[in-house]
């Protein structure tokens, strides 16, 4: 029987899903599961590792039962994962000291202040093309070693693994015998110095680190390990991993300099490919990783927004406004307009081109004639105007004029959201046949290595486009809406 098909394992924020693909890039079935978030206080995310990890068997299992098909057929699976959400474990036991702390988690601001006050933040920079910000992994782990009673201790014994989503589900499914993480997600820690491709001994000075719990760092597409056969019945080779917004970008064949994709989950992430040199940027944007393959990296402009889907998210399970995502774009097709109605979904803070942990979320314009419809599609227009905040930035730091976005996540499904976001980036917006592309990166990294996608230009012909939105709006309206936008974040932020 041959070994022709992929197992993807996509990790998010809100749910743990499994997709099975074939060797054209085709999904053949999937498998899902929400997660809890856990919220201990203002501005902490935490999620249950336990809860990740039984996850992860469940949808791996059930959509190879759904799939129909006999699991030795199962060549490799690739794994991506939420970016920076950090976990510390004892490697003998396997079990976290601490609940993940999560990449929208702000508990650790004070520290970022205090680094940003002892002139720390050009060092970050230079070396990471990251900023000084709660949302990265560093100073959250530094938090669970200084935090835990005896854990900083442990750690410099070396009797604790630090590491993110994938690094984690890795130790997991090779029955702990690999602590590994690839190239894009040790890029998100603020200890990985983009240049010589490796930890940063001063970083982990600046930031309190004992490198006895770092894992190693690999390639995105290689052998990093074997998933036991309690997974699936027989051994599966892990050959791919990618953070899920360089995942997405694969998936979406960004591989050339000036391609751009932005996905809509939990978050809105746009990234940028620059090529095979690291350049800052001069609008706040973060430089990083896009991958790394046969050792030589590509790297990206990305720019970072907090709150997308998880602003509609909130208007179903905490306004209970609507009944589901999908409802939303009824509401955004019964008006014209919002009415001068403003949505800021700074929840956990604004995320770039702003940078500002202390923001918080409001709703701004509202008059006796604004109802239900009028916020619902102020948090879908929301996430258009940050997605503008994201490509002028852009534009702006590659000093040329952008052609097209290409999109994907689950918001995309929303062809009314779709179409308002090509009105205002005044920009052709490309939604592909597959919008699941963040597992279908992790399905072509892993596809690489096993030898079912010979290279990356095969995995160029294998993009199909489903539908193109052209921008069709007046320019001066799309300014005046803009303009509103921009007054309602100066009301939000800290400072």
């Amino acid at each position: 029987m041959p070994a022709d098909l992929i197992l993807a394992i996509d990790q998010g924020t809100t749910s743990t899903r499994a997709i099975l693909f074939d060797a054209t890039g085709r999904p053949l079935a999937t498998a899902q599961r929400e997660l809890p978030q856990h919220y201990p206080a203002d501005g902490q995310v935490e999620h249950d590792p336990e809860d990740i990890w039984r996850d992860t068997v469940a949808v791996c299992r059930g959509v190879v039962d759904k799939a129909g098909v006999d699991a030795a057929r199962v060549a490799a699976i690739g794994i991506t994962n939420q970016r920076e959400t950090t976990l510390v474990w004892d490697r003998r036991t396997g079990e976290a000291l601490h609940p993940a702390i999560v990449w929208q988690d702000r508990r650790t601001a004070g520290l970022c202040q205090a680094l940003r006050r002892e002139g720390a933040e050009t060092l970050v920079r230079q070396r990471t093309g990251l900023l000084l910000d709660p949302y990265f992994s560093a100073t959250k782990l530094a938090w669970i070693l200084d935090t835990v009673p005896g854990a900083r201790a442990r750690a410099e014994a070396g009797d604790l693994a630090f590491g993110t989503i994938d690094c984690f589900l890795l130790w997991r499914l090779t029955g702990g015998e690999v602590h590994a993480t690839d190239a894009t997600n040790a890029a998100r820690t603020l200890l990985f110095n983009l240049q010589t491709l490796d930890w940063d001994p001063e970083l982990l000075r600046l930031f309190g680190i004992p490198a006895a719990v770092l894992p190693r760092v690999l390639d995105n597409a290689g052998a990093f390990g074997i998933a036991t056969a309690d997974l699936l019945g027989r051994p599966v080779p892990v050959l791919g991993m990618a953070g899920d917004q360089q995942a997405a970008a694969i998936g979406q064949a960004c591989l050339g300099p000036g391609m751009i994709k932005s996905t809509y989950g939990t978050g809105c992430f746009a990234l940028m490919n620059i090529g095979d040199t690291p350049r800052p940027s001069n609008h706040r944007l973060l430089t990083t990783l896009a991958y790394r393959l046969d050792g030589r990296a590509s790297y990206a402009l990305e720019g970072s927004i907090f709150v997308a889907g998880a602003a509609v998210q909130w208007l179903r399970d905490g306004l209970k406004l609507i009944p589901d995502a999908a409802s939303s774009q009824g509401h955004a097709e019964a008006l014209a307009d919002t009415g001068g109605v403003y949505l800021v979904p700074a929840f956990t803070g604004l995320g770039a081109p702003y940078w500002d942990p202390d923001a918080r979320g409001a709703i701004l314009g509202l008059t006796r004639d604004s109802g239900i419809s009028h916020i619902v599609r102020a948090a879908l227009e929301s996430v258009c105007y940050q997605t503008r905040d994201l490509m002028d930035a852009m534009a702006a730091d590659s000093g040329c004029a952008l052609t097209a976005l290409r999109v994907d996540g689950g918001m995309v499904a929303n062809d009314w959201l779709m179409q308002f976001l090509a009105d205002q980036l005044d920009l052709t917006v490309e939604r592909p046949a597959v919008t699941e592309t963040t597992a279908l990166g992790a399905a072509f990294l892993a596809g690489l290595a096993a030898g079912l996608f010979p290279s990356l230009d095969t995995i160029s012909t294998l993009w199909r486009e489903e539908r193109r939105f052209e921008p069709a709006a007046d320019p001066a309206a799309r300014e005046r809406l803009y303009d509103g936008w921009k007054r309602a974040v100066g009301r939000v932020r800290s400072a």
